[in-house]
């Protein structure tokens, strides 16, 4: 296996009035797990269902009901905690976090606090080629979500809609290593990326299954490197959070904004407050929503309702026996079993279904043509006709391996198989049967071929001394020939011929 050596980016340096500072960046994101059920009720956790329609008893606070743990939302944790190289907690331990929730019936919120599922992990974020950080995680524990208030429906009275409270939420904490927005937002996508190969989140950030809460703070440079050496956060500026951001775009404007305010406070002789902020797109400013909680300021117990979770290190070792290829070992797998470059690999494996699509194109098959057809061609297509998925593309990877087929048999020329490709795409059918109903078959016979470049040759004679003289204007010929053979010619042979005919 391919064994890639990153160089590590620099920080994020922002000019101040009166001197450069960089940024310092951690985050908190809130995934969504995958699972039919609730973390502690039987209630669907299906998307767009009419208003407190998928509501148990135990998520409506009604008085007596115990919750009851999901196994599934515990094995997608742990799942989640393998694919990020993490410890797994074979203790852990659920408390009540006391605090208003407009649109949690309960009046707490379970979550973990002093024993969360999974421990310390990492996760490799390349930020172009040669070039990436390695992000530490902190933490994973599981909590549950809250419901959604909704106050523009009348001008008098606000609605509570009760689905999504009690669906199981992983949040995820990072250390505090992030540098910059890019990085930021760069870290999220690939933890989206993680997941949705491991199936434990779905990570769409506009259905709300995947938000992020975005730490921000700012230091003199010098000062970072202070901190790792120690570990002492003085070292660091005071952090403010930026809450429920669930646009990658909007994370990276966030942080520039935020850095920027701290910089002029901290310039002007100020002091920075730790505090919960808002982020508003539209003025392009982030507000303040709330002074900062500490955990003593939500009151934690342990949940007298719940026993700690004691699982097995059997069962974890089964869920990682069976865990799926995960992102980076398949883009290095990409690059040594198809002789794929870093950036073509890494556009393949994106996505889980992008990269089954092109390995089962590539089956058999020169794995850089199929990357290029797959790449260039149809992610080009599919961009143009309204930026479709994968699954919804018309050409199925048969009928494009078919395609790649008859080039590699000479059957048919590169520029011949653009237009089966935009025949197969737009009117569909199988590649070869195409090919033999409309006479698109290259032609391999040097008869037709000599006639035309002949014909070329004698109506062109000042062109022919030109091209005697400079042989890189050979091409113009190759290109009549072309021309007028429909572009059906074999341009291997054209260029060879045309080649022996301007030697002689």
């Amino acid at each position: 296996m391919l064994d890639l050596t990153y160089e590590t980016p620099k920080p994020k340096v922002i000019a101040g009035a009166k001197q450069d500072w960089e940024l310092v960046i951690g985050l908190e994101v809130h995934a969504q797990v995958s699972s039919n059920a609730k973390l502690f009720s039987g209630a669907s956790t299906k998307f767009g269902a009419e208003p407190n329609s998928n509501v148990a008893f135990v998520d409506a606070g009604m008085p007596g009901m115990l919750p009851v743990i999901n196994e599934e939302c515990i094995a997608q944790a742990v799942r989640t905690g393998l694919g990020l190289k993490a410890e797994i907690n074979l203790y852990s331990a659920f408390d009540r976090k006391n605090y208003f929730y407009p649109d949690l019936p309960q009046g707490y919120q379970i979550s973990q606090l002093y024993h969360p599922i999974v421990g310390v992990g990492e996760v490799l974020v390349e930020l172009g080629s040669g070039v990436a950080r390695t992000v530490r995680i902190e933490r994973i524990h599981l909590e549950q979500d809250a419901g959604k208030s909704i106050h523009d429906m009348d001008p008098t009275m606000s609605f509570v809609d009760l689905n999504r409270t009690g669906v199981a939420l992983m949040e995820i904490v990072s250390m505090p290593d992030i540098r910059g927005p890019e990085e930021a937002a760069a870290y999220v996508s690939k933890l989206r990326q993680i997941m949705r190969y491991l199936g434990t989140c779905d990570g769409n950030m506009q259905n709300g299954s995947m938000r992020a809460d975005v730490n921000v703070s700012i230091c003199a440079p010098g000062q970072y490197e202070k901190y790792q050496e120690s570990g002492d956060f003085s070292h660091l500026g005071t952090r403010c959070e930026i809450k429920n951001m669930n646009s990658l775009r909007f994370i990276q404007a966030a942080i520039e904004v935020e850095a920027k305010r701290q910089i002029a406070i901290v310039e002007g002789g100020g002091t920075v407050s730790q505090e919960t902020r808002l982020y508003d797109p539209d003025k392009g400013e982030t507000r303040s929503m709330r002074s900062k909680e500490e955990a003593h300021d939500y009151r934690y117990f342990p949940d007298p309702d719940l026993l700690p979770l004691e699982i097995e290190q059997a069962w974890v070792d089964d869920l990682a026996a069976h865990l799926p290829e995960l992102p980076d070992e398949k883009r290095l797998r990409f690059m040594e079993e198809f002789g794929l470059s870093d950036y073509d690999s890494g556009v393949l494996t994106a996505d889980t279904a992008d990269a089954a699509y092109f390995e089962e194109v590539a089956k058999g098959r020169d794995g850089k043509m199929a990357a290029n057809w797959v790449i260039n061609e149809l992610f080009g297509r599919l961009k143009k006709d309204d930026d479709k998925a994968i699954t919804e593309s018309p050409v199925s990877p048969a009928q494009l391996g078919g395609i790649i087929d008859l080039i590699a048999s000479d059957t048919i020329s590169g520029k011949i198989a653009k237009d089966l490709f935009e025949i197969v795409y737009t009117e569909g059918g199988d590649p070869a049967e195409i090919v033999e109903a409309r006479g698109m078959k290259q032609v391999t016979d040097l008869g037709p071929i000599e006639a035309a470049l002949d014909e070329i040759i004698a109506a062109n004679p000042a062109q022919v001394e030109k091209a005697k003289e400079n042989p890189k204007l050979a091409g113009w010929f190759v290109g009549q020939v072309m021309k007028a053979t429909g572009g059906k010619a074999n341009p291997k042979a054209v260029n060879e011929l045309v080649a022996k005919k301007l030697a002689g």
